[in-house]
């Protein structure tokens, strides 16, 4: 038998090295990003991503290969985009506004033809990339690629109904449904066990990535090796809001209107802290040209399948530990009635700090995952997700895992659908109107309680 004092010592020991090691991440973080913009060069190669300065067009032409060209013209700008040997092809232009977009059927292959119009007019806005369907006879429906920019795709709907649209946006919406809930229990398991809604949460995902861009892009580490470090850094920026900040204003007894205060004050410095480091550029995790794979009538990219194996395993995870462990049935003890909980002897202030750890940990790794389907992530990519995933909490029941996976679910496929037959980010919209109509029946969201007031 191992006494406790040995037990405290070597538990002294590891927390050390942990400290070291996180400190060290820090350390080489913040080299690769004082190092001169000569080492950033490689941003500049490559396809096409959106920043402050940039708007990309993108699209993929099925079944005519390499050779075929686009021309895209407008606002004193022409550029002649040839796609690759999977029908892809990009452009970047450097003018917000309206720009003409015209396939060069001289540049067809022999005995392929235009199926739909040879000209489309597109108008894009920089930091944005925005998708062109062009479709041909022989060949299968084109659509634009994952890509980078703010908004991460096309945002033009398509016209006509076709399964294989569906089909494509189906997937696309479970995509998002499985990379929102990574990001969304974390939300909802604090919202829980302390009653604050973290509005400073969304950084964590926008963290996640970037520090994935500096680990992996700029420290040439293997992408697995990175997500891993990922993981690590940022559980232990949750360890530490919780040490410095969140624990000490719950001893002093602050409301929870003044820490939702200070949650959206936290939120705006990380915001700008990240724009002072990185730029309001639009980063890559992986240079690479993203390669895809069909399955059935759906196109992925190899990156997008990995994120949503590996979503599909962490939840899992996750749900194993609420039900199975020990510490998961305290966790769920105190976020149903936290001086029950303490009564019965669970340790509630080592349970909240449990579950910063793991709701920032999983909110790093979302950041991993959007960051390589998105192909690009910026200063201000969690904040554009802050809304979705607070409506997937809300509509799953505030407090409740597994209505945070239900809720991302729902409104993931929500958003990816109606892009069917909405034009532009109006699809964002929907969900929240679905919001609004579910709260309207059911108040307390799916899997919500009803709670007596009065």
């Amino acid at each position: 038998m191992v006494h406790q004092p040995v037990l405290a010592v070597f538990a002294r020991k590891w927390s050390r090295t942990f400290v070291a090691v996180i400190v060290g991440l820090l350390v080489a973080t913040a080299w690769a990003l004082t190092q001169p913009a000569a080492a950033f060069a490689a941003d500049t190669a490559g396809p096409c991503v959106a920043d402050s300065a940039t708007g990309c067009f993108n699209g993929t032409i099925k079944g005519v290969g390499a050779g075929v060209k686009i021309v895209i013209s407008g606002n004193g700008q022409e550029i002649t985009a040839v796609t690759d040997a999977d029908g892809k092809w990009n452009a970047a232009v450097t003018a917000a506004g309206s720009y003409t977009l015209t396939v060069d059927e001289a540049s067809l292959p022999a005995g392929v033809t235009l199926k739909s119009e040879a000209t489309q007019t597109r108008d894009i806005t920089l930091g944005f990339n925005k998708g062109a369907v062009f479709t041909v006879n022989g060949g299968s429906d084109g659509g634009a690629t994952d890509g980078g920019g703010t908004n991460g795709g096309n945002t033009e709907a398509a016209t006509g109904f076709n399964w294989e649209r569906l089909a494509q946006q189906s997937a696309s919406g479970l995509r998002l449904g499985l990379l929102l809930a990574l990001a969304s229990i974390g939300l909802s398991l604090i919202y829980g066990t302390t009653g604050l809604s973290n509005f400073a949460h969304a950084e964590q995902v926008t963290l996640g990535g970037l520090l994935a861009y500096t680990f992996a892009n700029q420290l040439g580490l293997n992408i697995f090796v990175a997500t891993a470090l990922v993981v690590l850094v940022t559980g232990f920026t949750g360890w530490l809001q919780d040490v410095v900040i969140w624990r000490p204003l719950r001893k002093k007894g602050l409301s929870l209107t003044q820490l939702i205060i200070v949650t959206i004050g936290l939120a705006l410095a990380l915001q700008y802290t990240f724009q002072m480091f990185y730029g309001a550029r639009t980063v890559r995790i992986i240079m690479a040209t993203p390669q895809t794979v069909d399955i059935g009538p759906v196109t992925f990219t190899i990156e997008s399948l990995w994120a949503m194996g590996i979503s599909i395993v962490v939840l899992g995870g996750v749900g194993f530990f609420l039900t199975r462990t020990r510490t998961g049935r305290a966790t769920r003890a105190v976020s149903d009635n936290p001086a029950l909980a303490s009564a019965s002897g669970i340790d509630v202030d080592r349970i909240i700090r449990i579950v910063w750890i793991m709701s920032a940990a999983l909110a790093g790794l979302s950041g991993v995952m959007l960051g390589l389907v998105l192909n690009g992530i910026s200063w201000q990519t969690g904040m554009q997700l802050l809304l979705l995933m607070f409506s997937a909490v809300t509509l799953g029941g505030l407090g409740t895992a597994f209505g945070a996976l239900v809720g991302s679910l729902v409104i993931g496929m929500t958003v990816e659908l109606s892009n069917m037959v909405l034009p532009g980010d109006f699809k964002y919209a929907t969900a929240l109107l679905l919001l609004i109509i579910i709260l309207l029946v059911r108040p307390q969201g799916l899997f919500g309680r009803k709670e007596r007031i009065g």
